[in-house]
């Protein structure tokens, strides 16, 4: 308790031997009721209150837009698992297509190649879909097609099927406009995005952004000159609360610096007397440096071991594996 959130972070990563660790975070809900990342810079009890009574949850923080560049295969696959639990809170709207394909590729890597009845039995225990009764037939009609594929080959046609969905990747958060109208703003790679429902109306790019910043309730995006003068200098979005909006500006702050700079960006010295702003930055490799470090390194996958609910991979040799969510708090 008495470490800072990397410490933790760390540990959990060290427990999955995983090597891409940047593209993921440990989300928990604060004392204020919002969802924000753990800080891996501050310490976990400037954090959190009540630490033992927290549920820190292990999830991607940054979407890359193209998951060809994960290198390794635990890392798609910890990427298959957070697009298998957003289909399934509804977190990830799609058409039905899209839906079963998706869920048809996570029949393959989890029961193997089709076989008619195990996937009825299956489907009617296991809940992939909020309306997934009504798709059945058209998951295993999918499934049908991918016979002889592996795990490993699922998680890669599954991530190049959601990465090209509308909303793969993004967060909404609840906001209004400066008319009222009830709006979300999210953040992804390519900068910030206003949404009015699953619809996006205006994309903020960073290279359009001169700066973020919030005042209380108020989140302000800062336009460059030329951009300005096509409209407003500063356009406002009203948000929740103050921790509302402070939690977004800081998920803002580190995807621009994951994304767009070369490297991670350094700490700047404390004031003596007084300071004005936030001192928060970006804690960790940018996407630039991870990619260098795979191309340098040439290194060979870790090797790790997937769970199954069923052995009919007989002749892949996959085995079975402990549960990759094993409490890890028992270990600090």
């Amino acid at each position: 308790q008495k470490s800072c959130g990397k410490g933790l972070f760390n540990l959990t990563c060290s427990h999955l031997n995983l090597a891409e660790k940047e593209y993921f975070g440990l989300e928990f809900r604060s004392q204020a009721g919002n969802h924000v990342w753990l800080e891996p810079l501050k310490p976990i009890t400037k954090q959190v209150k009540n630490p033992k009574e927290v549920l820190f949850k292990f999830m991607v923080k940054f979407f890359p837009v193209d998951p060809g560049h994960l290198r390794e295969e635990l890392t798609r696959y910890l990427f298959t698992l957070q697009i298998k639990k957003d289909l399934a809170l509804g977190r990830l709207p799609c058409s039905d297509k899209s839906a079963a394909l998706l869920v048809s590729h996570l029949l393959q890597s989890e029961l193997g190649d089709f076989h008619e009845e195990t996937d009825q039995q299956h489907l009617a225990t296991h809940r992939y879909l909020p309306n997934q009764e009504y798709l059945d037939n058209k998951i295993m009609h999918y499934h049908r097609r991918h016979s002889g594929k592996t795990p490993a080959e699922s998680d890669v046609q599954l991530l190049d099927v959601a990465r090209k969905l509308e909303m793969y990747g993004i967060r909404p958060h609840p906001a209004s406009d400066g008319e009222g109208t009830q709006i979300n703003l999210a953040v992804t790679h390519m900068g910030v995005l206003v949404l009015r429902g699953n619809t996006k109306i205006n994309t903020f790019n960073w290279s359009k952004i001169r700066k973020l910043s919030f005042k209380r309730k108020h989140f302000l995006i800062k336009l460059h000159a030329n951009i300005s003068a096509l409209c407003k200098d500063t356009l406002e979005f009203t948000m929740a609360s103050r921790d509302a909006c402070k939690a977004f500006w800081k998920t803002c702050v580190e995807y621009h610096a994951f994304f767009r700079l070369s490297e991670e960006p350094k700490s700047k010295p404390k004031a003596l007397l007084c300071s004005k702003g936030s001192s928060f930055r970006y804690s960790g490799r940018t996407q630039r440096q991870m990619l260098e470090h795979g191309r340098k390194a040439k290194m060979k996958s870790l090797p790790f071991e997937r769970k199954h609910y069923t052995s009919r991979y007989d002749e892949r040799q996959c085995r079975s594996s402990p549960d990759l969510l094993t409490d890890v708090s028992k270990q600090v």
